[in-house]
């Protein structure tokens, strides 16, 4: 009696184990693919200005990609923005990079070399546009700017693009009615405290660190872009359609903003790369920025927009295949 007691007993310790070692293999298959080899070599990821949105996501991007394919070594590469990042990828001199939509489009719509290459990989955040003054300036509306000094951004930069756009809407001449600056958000800052410029346009993720600390160092505020300039944008066509009504909360830059919501407009910023991009890179560089939100939004709020809904809509773009595998993979 006893030993048949203590023969049923063994086979349930065996089938305890078995069934833990299968749940043990079965999360260990899901946590790390098996048959999966974490990609390696170099790649070059194309960022933005030293104290921009742009790099700073990019630099907190590296070190998650470090951590999950710690066997590639990505290099970052300053830029002026999103015209010089499109370029770069499409020409092969990128691997990756971030990009807006409208800057995008405008790649597309000039035709211009390898645009028909290029792909997305996911929907990150928006880029709001920033209209920065002295406290004490009269300018009220974008109109208002005509014959002052206005910082535009560097010629490849998004922010010259969304400024021609803006500035052609309210109805001014972006080289004649003003009197431009090609400098950018690192140097924007300084040239409105020494008044050296009486305005300057800035598109990027809230907050942009350069403008939060400009906005504690001295008395500035935002000028309001109302819906009205926004039709006018979309009467435009081509890449001005990208652009939508936005507001930008009261607690973005709250000295600046004094408890008030500033009117405005948003664009979308995709993460791009070309066809050839090698498709289970690609798919484990989308898994790792869609997994990393959480942790680089602590450091950069604007990632916390990062969201899997909607990040397979990268119009105008196609997604590449090993994006497409990704939201493939998770979908339920």
């Amino acid at each position: 009696m006893f030993q048949a007691l203590t023969r049923i007993g063994r086979r349930r310790a065996l089938f305890g184990s078995a069934a833990v070692c299968a749940l043990v293999g079965l999360l260990l298959w899901w946590l790390l693919p098996l048959g999966e080899e974490s990609p390696s070599g170099t790649i070059t990821f194309s960022t933005g200005t030293p104290t921009g949105v742009y790099q700073m996501y990019g630099k907190l991007l590296q070190g998650a990609i470090a951590k999950d394919m710690p066997d590639l070594n990505v290099q970052l590469q300053d830029s002026d923005g999103s015209q010089q990042n499109i370029s770069r990828v499409a020409t092969g001199e990128a691997d990756f990079t971030i990009a807006a939509a409208d800057a995008v489009e405008t790649y597309l719509l000039q035709h211009k070399p390898g645009a028909r290459r290029l792909r997305g990989c996911s929907r990150l955040y928006d880029d709001y546009v920033h209209l920065v003054v002295p406290r004490s300036s009269p300018v009220q509306t974008v109109e208002d700017l005509k014959g002052m000094k206005v910082a535009v951004g560097p010629g490849g930069s998004g922010v010259r693009l969304i400024a021609n756009h803006v500035l052609e809407a309210a109805g001014l001449d972006p080289v004649k009615d003003i009197e431009p600056l090609a400098v950018g958000i690192g140097d924007m800052p300084k040239l409105l405290k020494d008044h050296k410029i009486d305005a300057f346009f800035w598109s990027g993720g809230l907050p942009t660190n350069a403008v939060q600390e400009l906005s504690k160092a001295d008395d500035i505020r935002l000028v309001p872009i109302g819906n009205d300039l926004v039709a006018k944008l979309h009467e435009q066509g081509g890449a001005s359609h990208y652009y939508r009504s936005a507001v930008m909360p009261a607690d973005a830059y709250p000295a600046a903003q004094r408890g008030s919501a500033v009117p405005t407009l948003a664009v979308a910023n995709f993460l791009i790369t070309r066809e050839d991009a090698d498709a289970d890179l690609t798919e484990q560089l989308t898994r790792t920025v869609i997994g990393s939100r959480d942790r680089i939004g602590h450091e950069v709020h604007a990632a916390q927009l990062v969201d899997l809904r909607t990040a397979i809509y990268t119009d105008p773009l196609p997604l590449h295949e090993g994006a497409r595998r990704y939201y493939r993979s998770i979908k339920p």
